[in-house]
């Protein structure tokens, strides 16, 4: 088994190959040789159950594997009751989603802090989500694994201890380790091969070495300020963090990670160009 590649949504190149349904998707990147697909749901649940059941259909035939990104309208640490309910909704229904779409992985924002201090939100954020997943058990919802995600800017939860800590809620639930946001919130560490590792070494200990083995990553070049994220960029563009060592580690250890880009409309060019180099450097060691 190897890595997978594939892109955050759909790329300026699919829309300008005349294409417009997120169904023509799976065959598109199975032409480009790539292995996997996040489908957005930021901006909300929208998808309806035909439409999710084809592009689920079309992934299984062209061997695209698949995930859902939640909407980004989660908060987890809210002392709203209204935005609690919504948030457990976003939840259930990106969940719901990813069954009809056999989609196997659903990643998500943990929130802001509000004016709390880190601590308390995050309790508020772990007791909230127990009840999410206590739903989710209820309503057979479960499946899917649900990825809380390092996120890039110093005012949201998410750092990488603050995500181990919710993963420690369920077996089902598993870390998405977003190197640009970690690159942009630290202003800019994460570019060498030990830094990477030590990442892959916290998760083994924490969650064990599957969890490190098959980890979901996000990556994109991505320019911050002293607040965090900034924008997104592209492979091309002279920003951080390097795709190389982060590629040399998977190889040389043999991880088998799923590899999501989020390039700005480059997003399938540019997880091509990672898929080739890794493949360069796996024959390299042979």
């Amino acid at each position: 088994m190897f890595a997978q590649f594939g892109p955050a949504g759909n790329p300026d190149a699919f829309y300008e190959a005349g294409f417009k349904a997120s169904a023509d998707m799976p065959e598109w990147l199975a032409g480009l040789n790539l292995t996997a697909y996040e489908y957005q749901c930021s901006r909300g649940v929208n998808v309806r159950q035909p439409t999710a059941e084809l592009v689920g259909e079309k992934a299984a035939q062209y061997g695209i594997k698949l995930s859902i990104h939640a909407p980004y309208y989660i908060s987890l640490a809210t002392e709203d009751e209204t935005i609690a309910g919504n948030t457990q909704q976003h939840l259930l229904r990106s969940l719901k989603t990813a069954k009809w779409m056999g989609a196997d992985r659903v990643i998500f924002h943990i929130g802001g802090p509000g004016k709390s201090d880190r601590h308390q939100a995050m309790e508020r954020a772990k007791r909230l989500f127990a009840q999410v997943l206590e739903q989710a058990e209820r309503q057979g919802l479960t499946g899917p694994l649900l990825l809380p995600e390092t996120m890039g800017k110093q005012n949201q939860l998410g750092s990488l201890d603050e995500v181990l800590e919710m993963c420690k809620l369920a077996e089902w639930v598993r870390p998405a380790v977003d190197f640009g946001h970690m690159h942009a919130v630290t202003c800019g560490k994460y570019t060498t091969s030990q830094e990477y590792a030590a990442v892959f070494d916290k998760i083994a200990e924490t969650l064990g070495t599957e969890a490190a083995k098959n980890l979901h990553i996000h990556f994109s070049r991505i320019e911050f300020t002293k607040a965090g994220e900034k924008r997104h960029w592209t492979l091309n563009d002279p920003f951080g963090p390097p795709h190389e060592p982060l590629l040399a580690v998977i190889a040389e250890r043999g991880y088998t990670p799923r590899i999501i880009c989020e390039s700005a409309g480059t997003q399938a060019q540019d997880a091509k160009t990672m898929q080739e180099f890794y493949q360069g450097l796996l024959k390299k060691e042979e």
